[in-house]
This record gives structure tokens, sequence and C-alpha cells, in this order.
């Protein structure tokens, strides 16, 4: 009779913790609130944790096969901050130049897709190097959930050390522009702040702002940032956010707001935006031309 009881008991347990587990609603994104209470404030933080959440998956529908054609780059190494290796994909000017543009990887990795954006940028702009740091060491993903681990892998000190370690291949007299989309456009502006005086132009899709009023201060360059009024993260809040946190940093912002959601001007994205991107595009290179 014991027997059959703690049976009957066992089972009552095991279901109910399956009816919790598939009543449960799937994780939210952070609210803005949060950002600033619930945890660590810096924004990079912030990031890998909302990166781990299915909602924020949700917004990366699996991209469209893409593969790059006859490939202009070529992948070189170079010493990180702290003495170990790191790459990138590098487009370099026919002529001796000063000015770098640095492109930075959508959460994805260094795929096809930002190689060929490093080409465009090279093609439309003249006299300037570009290089794509690859800030996952040579993984990519294809998958939403792939592209999760990536993230919580890529720790905030060794992306720091990658993008340091890429300024001084640069050189000290290099003007470094910087440019990313997604968890790319929020690493373009952390990469501009670490460029210091070197930072001269920076450009953001849909990117985490920073929100650290003294971090904004190190800035030393004028910011263009393009970002979805559909888009949960960054939200339209978020962005006003940023707007007046860098007029009170005395930082020059320019947003552009389009009807769009998250990850727009990617066209291996379902959601791609073909008028959205062209316009956002347009107004990028006319940034870089007008800061170089």
């Amino acid at each position: 009779m014991k027997k059959l009881f703690f049976i009957a008991l066992s089972a009552l347990a095991v279901a109910a913790f399956l009816g919790y587990r598939y009543k449960t609603p799937e994780p939210e994104l952070l609210t803005p609130g949060c950002y600033l209470s619930c945890f660590n404030a810096d924004v990079r933080e912030q990031f890998r944790q909302e990166a781990n959440t299915m909602a924020f998956a949700g917004l990366h529908p699996i991209p469209l096969a893409y593969r790059l054609q006859n490939p202009s780059g070529r992948t070189v190494g170079f010493k990180a901050a702290d003495g170990s290796e790191a790459s990138g994909y590098e487009i370099r000017s026919p002529k001796k130049s000063n000015k770098w543009i640095f492109v930075i990887q959508e959460w994805w990795g260094l795929n096809d897709y930002i190689k060929r954006e490093s080409e465009t940028l090279s093609k439309e702009l003249d006299n300037v190097n570009v290089i794509a740091l690859d800030l996952y060491d040579g993984k990519v993903a294809a998958t939403p959930d792939s592209a999760m681990k990536l993230v919580q892998g890529a720790k905030t000190d060794r992306l720091e050390n990658i993008i340091k370690g890429a300024i001084v291949y640069a050189g000290g007299d290099a003007r470094i522009y910087t440019i990313g989309w997604c968890f790319g456009g929020m690493w373009s502006l952390q990469s501009s702040i670490l460029a210091g005086k070197q930072g001269a132009g920076c450009v953001m899709y849909y990117g985490r702002p920073e929100t650290n009023p003294e971090k904004l201060k190190m800035l030393n360059c004028d910011v263009i940032g393009f970002f979805g009024n559909k888009d949960r993260s960054p939200s339209p809040e978020m962005v006003s956010k940023f707007e007046a946190d860098m007029q009170a940093a005395g930082k020059k912002l320019s947003t552009h707001k389009y009807d769009a959601g998250h990850g727009f001007a990617n066209p291996s994205n379902p959601s791609f935006n073909k008028e959205a991107t062209e316009d956002a595009h347009a107004k990028a290179i006319a940034f870089f031309k007008a800061h170089m």
C-alpha cells in the first residue's frame, strides 16, 4: 500500500512540474527600469544577460544563406592588448592612409555578410583602410541558439582586448571610425569610446546605447544612429534616453528612426527593410565622408 502511495505521489509531483514548465511564459526582454536596477549597470553585461533570453533570440530569425563571391580582402592577425592572438578581415587602401574603419559584426559573428559590408565601404570611400574585427575568434553562428552561446562566451575583457589591439595595429596616428549592427552597433560605440582622441566618427545600427554619463564624456567623436520604431531592443524609449544622455554629455548625436524592426538593414534577415536600409546606408556614407 505504501509503495502505491509513493508511486502516486511521485506521479503527481512530475505532473505538477511539467504543468509549471509548459505554462511558464516565454522570458521577456528586460524592462528599461531593470537596466538601471536589476544587476550590473554595465550595458555590455546587460546585453549578454538579455542575449541569453528566448525573447531576444526571437528578434533574430535564422539568416538566409549568403556567400561572398571574389573577396578582395584578407584575414590578418594582430596582437590583442593582453598579448594573445586576434584577427580581422582587412581591405587596405591602395594608397597609404591613416584613416581606418573598424567594422563590428552582428551577434552571428564575422560572416560573409559582414565581409561584404566591409568591401562596400572600401569601394564607396576613398583612401581608407577597412578592418572587420573578429570578436568571436573564428567562430560563426547560423542559428539563434548557437549565437546565444557565442555571445555568452564573448567575455567583455576579451572583446576590449581585441579592440584595443586593433587600435594599436592601426597606429598611433590613425583616425578611427567605427560601424556595427545590433551587438556590433553597441560595440561600435564602445570602440569609439576606447579609441579616445583617435576616435573620428561612429555609426551604430540598432545597438545598445551606453547609459553611463561618465563614459559618454570620454567619447571624442560625433555619432550617427539608425533605429527601428518597431524594435524592442533597443526600444524607442531607450533611444530617446540615449539622445538625452548624449545631449547632457555635450556630445553630438544624430538619430534616424524607421518604421522597421530589429535587424532591418541585413538583407539575409527575413525582416529586411530595403527602403530603410538604402536610406540609412546613404546617410552613413555621407557621415563618413563629412568626417574624413
